[in-house]
């Protein structure tokens, strides 16, 4: 029998860190770097990617379990539970670690079809995606149900997902954006007096923001 020895150690990107501790990813990649710097952690090398939605390559780091808990500590303790429950569900989804050469070109032959599979959907969706393009490019801020229209998503469904996710919450009556999401430009608050004399606020969604939600909600929202 041809046995092979395969070590395969579960890593998270820092794109993942980002969006569980709802950081910028770059304000995470400055913090490995100063804990990299430091000796705190292990050393890491850049690895790039492409972004699903304009195709410009970027860089990643890939953290392994230990050091990862390093940069939530450093970044935002709170958050911890959260990056327990996402290891827990990486290590569970692990694919076994094939043991024979059979087992290893049936696993290669499983990837190669699920990797045609999603360059299949990548086609698929690529309208879509130029869609969205067009309107982030554009200047102005949108309002939620339009911004739910331009994304193809039920507006019921995105607004109780974005409040789900703490991201937008209800007020007397308005749905108000987390103040960490305003700040980061992703909503705007707009005030004012309707004809009538009534006073009225609204949340509108600024073009980052469009291009946050797709990125954040398309697979669960869009066209459902």
């Amino acid at each position: 029998m041809n046995t092979l020895i395969t070590s395969v150690t579960p890593t998270m990107s820092s794109r993942e860190i980002a969006a569980l501790v709802e950081s910028r990813h770059s304000d995470v990649c400055g913090s490995i770097d100063r804990l990299i710097k430091r000796g705190a952690i292990s050393g890491y090398a850049p690895t790039p990617y492409t972004h699903h939605q304009n195709g410009q390559q970027y860089s990643e780091y890939l953290i392994n379990k230990r050091d990862s808990y390093v940069v939530v500590a450093q970044l935002s303790p709170e958050f911890t539970a959260r990056l327990v429950d996402r290891w827990q569900e990486l290590e569970s989804a692990a694919p076994a670690v094939p043991q024979s050469l059979p087992e290893a070109l049936r696993l290669a032959a499983d990837m190669a079809e699920q990797n045609a599979a999603l360059e299949q959907k990548v086609q698929a969706d690529a309208p879509k995606v130029a869609f969205v393009d067009n309107y982030v490019d554009a200047n102005g801020s949108k309002s939620l149900r339009v911004t739910a229209k331009i994304l193809d998503m039920p507006e019921k469904a995105m607004i109780e997902a974005l409040v789900r996710d703490k991201v937008l919450f209800r007020q007397s009556g308005n749905l108000l954006p987390n103040s960490l999401k305003q700040r980061d430009g992703l909503f705007t608050v707009k005030t004012g007096s309707s004809d009538f004399g009534h006073a009225y606020t609204q949340t509108r969604v600024t073009p980052r923001g469009i291009q946050w939600i797709a990125d954040r909600y398309s697979s669960e929202l869009r066209g459902s």
